[in-house]
């Protein structure tokens, strides 16, 4: 495995909590994990901006608050706004949102050969994220993973989102997973919050969005800095070409 991800510059594993024995799946949350879904979420901003006559903000700051949800992106565009006046744009962003969804939006470096490693060693992955429903079961079936995940769970598909933890036990749940037994990866506090309430092996990534946190203050069991970290974590072989 080490010698498989030598060219692509994979940096080695430093010091984490000891897996679980036997693993049988991961829990992944979506946008800034699996997905850099944030130019297709500026782009919808950018949309609103153009129809509201405003003028509109840089990507940077952005990026920075994708995992907040929208009415956080909305207030990047609309800074003048009330609590309210932010509330009315919600609907139409999301809109806006669902037209362009997937034009840009790509997995992360890794992403796939991690997906396609888990599938081929026989473990189940799932989706857990605070996106609402309609969006993630869209954005799944245009990337092509509406068949391939075990399970998905919505910010709505519940009373409750992360970081409570019954929406992890629901993905567990729907996929068959053991939760002592399964691992939960996310790019947000309330990722590894939700995780180890559920009893997961928690994993905190480098690479997503962060919210301008620091994944190493979120007391999660392992902070990997790519992907193909986790493959190499939990022993998994390369899939043959």
């Amino acid at each position: 495995m080490t010698s498989a991800m030598t060219p692509l510059n994979i940096p080695a594993l430093g010091a984490l909590k000891s897996l679980p024995e036997n693993i049988q799946g991961v829990l992944f949350d979506l946008d800034g994990t699996l997905l850099d879904s944030a130019p297709d979420l500026y782009a919808a901003l950018l949309l609103q901006c153009e129809e509201e006559g405003v003028a509109a903000p840089a990507y940077a700051p952005v990026r920075e608050v994708v995992s907040r949800g929208s009415r956080e992106i909305l207030r990047c565009g609309f800074p003048g706004r009330d609590q309210a006046g932010i509330q009315d744009l919600v609907p139409r962003y999301l809109r806006l949102y669902e037209e362009v969804m997937a034009q840009k939006t790509r997995p992360f470096d890794g992403v796939v050969e991690l997906l396609g490693m888990l599938e081929a060693q026989g473990l189940a992955w799932g989706i857990v994220t605070n996106k609402p429903g309609f969006l993630t079961d869209e954005l799944v079936r245009r990337l092509g993973w509406s068949g391939r995940a075990r399970a998905v769970v919505s910010g709505d598909t519940l009373a409750v989102k992360k970081p409570d933890p019954a929406p992890v036990f629901l993905a567990c749940e729907q996929a068959g997973l053991d939760p002592a037994r399964c691992v939960f990866v996310g790019d947000d506090h309330r990722d590894v919050l939700a995780g180890a309430a559920a009893g997961l092996y928690t994993v905190a990534v480098s690479w997503g969005y962060l919210d301008g946190g620091n994944p190493w203050q979120w007391g999660a069991d392992a902070v990997l800095d790519h992907p193909l970290q986790l493959a190499e974590l939990l022993q998994l072989r390369p899939v043959p070409a």
